[in-house]
């Protein structure tokens, strides 16, 4: 629901909220008119600079949201923006996985991010709704926020190796059930129209590519389980939360490929996110049993933490 308090819209001026829509509008025609089309299989060099680019712009609107707001909110927006880029290498990998199943060429794999990208930013919005709501009006939610980060931080750290089992998962076996689907790709179309058997009536039928789509999204919506607490345990301010979710969502596709070409390199991040989840989850009883925990501090903990990770990852590679 959208409430207007003068020319304000959640807790933001309209103008900030119109260059915030406008930026991502601006990523989004780029990425389909452009990148689609004639780059569909991007290099190493290209998602690189690309991720480099979508950082910049992230940055760029965080200072504005810290000149504006003041360094309280801009340092919750970066910590928020890097604890979800963080949370979003998990995606990367189950994207992978998913791909993987249904064997989706690499050359159609940009539309299947592109579309799950669009839908995430509008998933998104919808729990940082429901979310930071429900915490307003019952705030003994943040304390099962805490001891849900904490387990599972925990549950990473000492779980081994999270895996997204395609073959026994449930909503993935509900979804093949109930779609009338060809077993072959036809470009990138996600739907195609063939002759029925017998009668001969042209039918609508899904594609593995869709599939693929619906299935990410499925994927989507159980990781913001896990990063939408984590974010709103740091502000219940719905702008923050979610410009600073969908400027990290933003940059997956590119993320994707980078992390899809160095996935061996970051084998120390599960164990970065660990320790970040349960640092979280201190926090909040920390702020509702002790006092206010500095955001700043949150912000540079988070920051080193990540930055720790990559570095050691870098000097100490997995072995084999």
């Amino acid at each position: 629901m959208m409430l207007f308090v003068g020319s304000s819209l959640f807790g933001a001026p309209i103008w900030f909220w119109a260059i915030f829509a406008a930026s991502i509008s601006a990523v989004l025609i780029f990425d389909l008119g452009y990148l689609s089309r004639r780059v569909p299989v991007l290099s190493l060099r290209q998602s690189l600079t690309l991720t480099a680019g979508y950082t910049a712009l992230a940055a760029i609107f965080g200072m504005g949201v810290w000149l504006y707001f003041g360094a309280g909110q801009g340092s919750l927006f970066f910590t928020a923006y890097v604890l979800e880029q963080s949370l979003s290498i998990d995606n990367v990998f189950v994207m992978s996985v998913i791909f993987s199943f249904f064997a989706v060429p690499r050359e159609y794999q940009h539309r299947v991010l592109f579309w799950g990208i669009l839908a995430a930013i509008v998933l998104r919005g919808l729990f940082v709704g429901v979310g930071a709501a429900a915490v307003e009006r019952f705030a003994w939610l943040l304390y099962i926020f805490g001891v849900f980060l904490i387990a599972t931080g925990l549950r990473m750290l000492f779980g081994g190796e999270h895996q997204f089992d395609l073959n026994h998962n449930s909503a993935v076996h509900w979804l093949m059930r109930r779609l009338r689907m060809t077993r072959e790709f036809d470009g990138d179309k996600f739907f195609v129209t063939r002759p029925e058997r017998g009668s001969g009536r042209p039918l609508r039928y899904a594609t593995p590519l869709f599939a693929a789509f619906m299935t990410i999204n499925i994927a989507d919506i159980i990781f913001a389980v896990d990063s939408v607490p984590a974010v709103l345990s740091q502000t219940r301010d719905p702008f923050i939360v979610y410009t600073s979710n969908i400027f990290a969502i933003l940059g997956l596709r590119a993320l994707y490929f980078v992390i899809d070409a160095l996935i061996a390199r970051f084998h120390y991040l599960k164990t970065a996110l660990s320790f970040l989840l349960i640092f979280i989850g201190f926090v909040i009883f920390y702020e509702r049993l002790v006092g206010e925990f500095d955001n700043v501090l949150t912000m540079a903990i988070t920051f080193a933490v990540i930055a720790a990770a990559i570095l050691a990852s870098a000097l100490r590679p997995r072995r084999g």
